[in-house]
């Protein structure tokens, strides 16, 4: 537990404003993009100062970074609660999918920051080796799923874990990055509570019989 202390009355825990900068801030970064962000907006919202936040994070870019990270480090440790590996191969999977499909419905704020960072080709996250321990757990959980249900005849061998994984990020992913155009061009909400619910099952199972052994 973080150490807190108290100076002229008001709690002082870093880790907590820390915390609070960061979850403003991804909203911040996800509306405006990196260049459009403004730290005194982060500040004004936050009840902090400027210097406070170079003081933690150096610049608005290792803010942007520390923003980042932290999507990642939330998403993986929430995926690692699902505790798969000691699930039936076809129950993890659609439990990994329905997750997936559910956490990026739940964040869709995070979603834009992703693609904010897509159009920035990547840069900032490149910074961030640590990422790379931190994502790589997802694809063992994936490849161990694959690895058990070849085996029981569940699913088909040869998977790909990379490729599976990359799909069902995708296709959990467009329907909330593409909610708005998707709704212009066809006329369907894709975040009414109705189509969030069927388009759910679609994508279940259409991971399902990509996998599967008895396609």
């Amino acid at each position: 537990m973080a150490a807190t202390a108290k100076t002229g009355g008001r709690t002082n825990d870093p880790e907590r404003t820390k915390a609070n900068i960061i979850s403003v801030a991804a909203e911040e970064f996800a509306k405006y993009g990196l260049s459009g962000a403004r730290v005194d907006r982060i500040a004004a919202q936050t009840h902090t100062s400027k210097r406070m936040l170079y003081y933690y994070f150096e610049s608005k870019e290792g803010l942007y970074r520390a923003v980042l990270y932290s999507y990642y480090e939330k998403l993986r440790s929430a995926e690692a609660g699902l505790d798969l590996s000691h699930k039936p191969p076809m129950t993890a999977l659609r439990e990994l999918v329905e997750f997936t499909y559910d956490y990026h419905v739940q964040n869709a704020e995070m979603v834009r920051l992703v693609l904010v960072e897509n159009i920035h080709r990547g840069e900032s996250i490149g910074e961030l080796p640590l990422l790379d321990s931190l994502n790589s757990a997802i694809i063992s959980t994936v490849r161990d799923i694959c690895r058990r249900g070849a085996a029981s005849g569940e699913m088909r061998a040869g998977l790909d874990p990379f490729e599976l994984y990359a799909s069902i990020a995708a296709l959990c992913f467009f329907n909330v990055s593409n909610r708005y155009t998707m709704r212009a061009i066809f006329g369907r909400d894709l975040a009414a509570p109705e189509e969030v619910k069927a388009r759910r099952e679609v994508i279940v199972e259409m991971v399902r019989r990509y996998a599967s052994a008895d396609r």
